[in-house]
């Protein structure tokens, strides 16, 4: 639960951030404000995907987890080497620093929580598998 709970908290951080930035000055860092409204977007499906449980649900949300390391690396590396390009900081600027790093430790955690908390029912092909609470 407390891994839903910051999923959502970076959810309303990140869209309501994102969506008053767009809204009122988008022209000044278009690529910035739109990085974070996918990030925004990611951790609801994230969540979401964590409070719906079953396979299917987990395996999305491991490919939303990856996508988002994924995303936090290039963009906190792209924010490191070429600052010019980020006129204002992501939610991923910087590896996240200006959310105390959560958006590089939430998917790390994430990942590691789905990958433990699969239970399998001894077939070997992952049929009944689903995700604990």
């Amino acid at each position: 639960m407390l891994l839903v709970w910051f999923y959502g908290v970076m959810v309303v951080g990140a869209v309501s951030r994102s969506a008053y930035q767009i809204v009122t000055d988008f022209g000044r860092a278009p690529l910035a404000y739109t990085l974070s409204a996918v990030a925004g977007v990611v951790y609801g499906f994230i969540t979401y995907s964590l409070v719906r449980g079953g396979e299917r649900a987990r395996r999305a949300a491991q490919l939303c987890c990856a996508a988002e390391l994924a995303g936090v690396l290039i963009v906190g590396t792209w924010t490191l080497l070429e600052p010019s390009a980020f006129p204002d900081a992501t939610v991923w600027s910087d590896y996240g620093m200006g959310y105390v790093f959560i958006p590089v430790l939430l998917p790390l955690t994430a990942l590691y929580w789905l990958r433990r908390s699969r239970t399998d029912d001894g077939d070997g092909n992952g049929a009944g598998d689903t995700v604990t609470p």
